[in-house]
This record gives structure tokens, sequence and C-alpha cells, in this order.
């Protein structure tokens, strides 16, 4: 018999559910690309193409999730990404064709939608219907945690010289453990509603939605640069080497508790602004290495950016499922459509700037100055008095 559902149980199933569907479908490959471009002959614009075609795929999940209006269809849809994040795991270790990597990574990504879009949605709803704090921090501290536990898993495979081909065996054999406890206790959508209750949506304005998608876009590519390139930057500094998966390490251990952080700073000072200052640390983080290769820089660039990355995810997912309480997961996927466009073109266009002049400094300074574009999109919002919701999001606190 199935233990009851819980708060604790439901916010577990989350944090399980980001560990495989963006732990290991999509963070895991950032580890993994300098152990494959030495064990597989995977080039710096191979390796951006990969994760543009795991971006790619991502942002097929965020259509398929924004445009499924049946909720028992997304429950099962994300039992089937954890499956299938599990099962593309292992088939990496079956081939080096470029081609059949890619449509391997467009699978994970799809998957990774499951954890940040439908989970989020199916968590959201569920605390509404239950009368609980309508906030994912603690759900998505787990994309901090699968930063941890894929750095330390990828970490202790190498203490052993495991192969790039072994690494991602473990990673599927890791990821069937945490599946369980997302497959059990992720809530389901008619879980905990009430006969006759009516959740009342609030929409923004439509100039609120244009504005807030342009700011994502470029949150969005911020993210994706120093993700995907993060250990290979580090990698490449003398005197740095082999220290490129505790940097990532590092921006796990910062992204763990900064959700938590932000919502507590989005209560006192409103979600806008709370972004905003997200922003201006994201591009900080993003710049320093460009700056300065040193490791107390680089330490500090970890934590900044760990610290700030997935805050942004959350406080926006967290306002999109406050617009919509009745089906937040639609709202949500389609405010990311914007964020995973981002996501897209960044890993390419900074591959080929790598490759053309030999470093990442200027896609660097490329994605630091795109997130500051962002910030004034923010600022635009901010000044956006005639929009009810937005009004209400900048000021208004979240009742205890």
């Amino acid at each position: 018999m199935l233990l009851a559902l819980t708060k604790t149980r439901v916010y577990f199933a989350g944090i399980c559910s980001l560990i495989v569907t963006v732990g290991i479908a999509r963070f895991s490959y950032s580890l993994l690309l300098p152990i494959m471009q030495d064990g597989a002959g995977l080039t710096e614009l191979g390796g951006g193409w990969l994760a543009s075609t795991n971006f790619i795929g991502y942002m097929c999940g965020v259509l398929l999730a924004a445009s499924m209006h049946n909720l028992n269809y997304k429950y099962n849809l994300h039992r089937l990404y954890l499956v299938l994040t599990i099962v593309t795991s292992a088939a990496m270790v079956m081939t080096t064709d470029m081609f059949t990597w890619s449509i391997l990574r467009f699978i994970a990504g799809v998957c990774a939608s499951g954890g940040l879009i439908i989970a989020s949605g199916l968590i959201l709803k569920w605390l509404v219907n239950n009368h609980h704090r309508a906030e994912l921090g603690i759900h998505f501290s787990g994309a901090g945690l699968s930063i941890i536990v894929t750095s330390i898993l990828i970490e202790l495979m190498l203490t052993m010289t495991a192969d790039w081909q072994q690494q991602w065996v473990a990673l599927a054999v890791m990821g069937v453990l945490f599946a369980i406890p997302a497959w059990l206790w992720m809530p389901h959508p008619l879980a905990g509603i009430k006969a006759g209750a009516v959740v009342q949506d609030s929409p923004p304005s439509k100039a609120f939605k244009s504005l807030m998608m342009l700011a994502y876009f470029c949150a969005g590519y911020g993210y994706a640069v120093s993700s995907t390139f993060i250990v290979d930057i580090v990698e490449r500094v003398e005197g740095l080497q082999g220290q490129g998966s505790i940097a990532f390490l590092l921006i796990g251990i910062a992204a763990t508790p900064a959700p938590l952080i932000w919502d507590r700073i989005a209560r006192n000072i409103g979600y806008l602004k709370a972004l905003l200052a997200a922003y201006i640390l994201q591009a900080v983080g993003i710049i320093l290495p460009a700056i300065n290769d040193s490791l107390p820089i680089v330490v500090l660039s970890a934590f900044l950016f760990g610290g700030t990355f997935i805050a942004c995810v959350s406080l926006v997912l967290t306002m999109a499922g406050k617009f919509y309480p009745s089906n937040p997961a639609k709202f949500m996927g389609t405010m990311t459509l914007s964020y995973g466009a981002a996501q897209i073109i960044a890993p390419v266009s900074t591959g080929y700037l790598t490759e053309a002049l030999g470093s990442y400094d200027i896609g660097l300074y490329l994605s630091a100055s795109i997130v500051m574009i962002g910030t004034l999109f923010l600022f635009a919002l901010l000044n956006l008095d005639k929009s009810a919701a937005a009004l209400r999001l900048t000021t208004a606190k979240t009742p205890e």
C-alpha cells in the first residue's frame, strides 16, 4: 500500500524528479563534455551542437506541456520521461556517431521538461489545493542537488579510472534509484481536490507577458552558456586542470539553497525586484572568468552563477503558477519557450566563437551582456503600473 501524500513526500518527489530529468538528462553532459572530448573525440563545436540538440528537445517538451490541456496526460507523460531519461543515458555508450548522439540528447532534452515544467505544475497545483504556500523554492533546490549528486558520482567514477561509457552507465543506474520516489509520490492532478472547489486565475496583461518573455530569453542565454561550458572553461585555465568538476560541484552547492533564499527575498521586496537583483548577480558571475581566471575568482563566479540561475527559473515559474493556479504548467510552458529558445542559440554561437578565437572570453562577455539587457526589460516591467497583475506581484507579499 502506498504511503499517503504529505508536503514532505511531494517535495521529495519533485527533488528526485529534477535529479533524474535535469541532473542526468541535462547537467551531467556538462561534466562529461571534457571526458568525451578526451575519450570519444568530441570537438568543441560538436559539444556545442549536442548541447543545442538537447535544448531543442527541451523546447519541444515545453511546447508539448504548454499545448496539452489534459492534466492526467501530463502526469503520465512525467512518468514516461523518468523512464526515457534512464534509457537514453544508457544508450549513449552504444555508439560514437554524432547523429545518433544528437537523437539521444534530443530525447533527453524533451525529458528535462518533465521535472522543470510538468512536475513544477503538478506540485504547485497540489500545494494550492491543500492550502500550502504556493512557492517552488524547495522543489527547485532539487536542481542544485542534481548538480551535486551527478558531480560526486562522476568524480567518484574518475577515481576508479572509469571511461566516458562507464560514466553514462553509472548515471543510468543512479537514475533508476531516484526515479522510484519521483514515480510514487508525484501528486496526481486530481489529488487533494475537494468537490466544488474553484480556483480563480488572474492572467497578466499582454504587455506584461511580452516583456517577461523577453527578459526570460536573456536569462536563458546566460544560463545556457555557463551551464554547458563551465567545466571546459575551468579545465582550460593553467593550473586548474582537473578542477572543472569541482567548479560544477560548487555551482550545485550554491544552487541548492538559492531558490529558498530568493523565495524569502521575493516575499519582502516583490518578485520583479528579486529577479532584477538575481539577473545582475548572474551577469557578474558569468563574466568573472573572462576578467580574471585565478582560483578565488573562479570559485566566486561559480557561487554567483549557482546562486542565481535556478533562482531566476524558480521565481518566474512561481509567478506563472500564481497567474494560472488552475493549470500552472500551461503558462509555465509558454514562459519557458522564450528561455528555451535562448538555450538553443547560445551553445552553438559560443562553440563557434570559441573555435574561431581559441577562447571562451568573447562568448562570456556576450552572454553577460545579454543578461544585462534582460534587466532593462525587468525595469520596464517595474514601471508597468497599469497592469494589475504586475502591480500585485511587485508589491504584494505572500501570506503565511
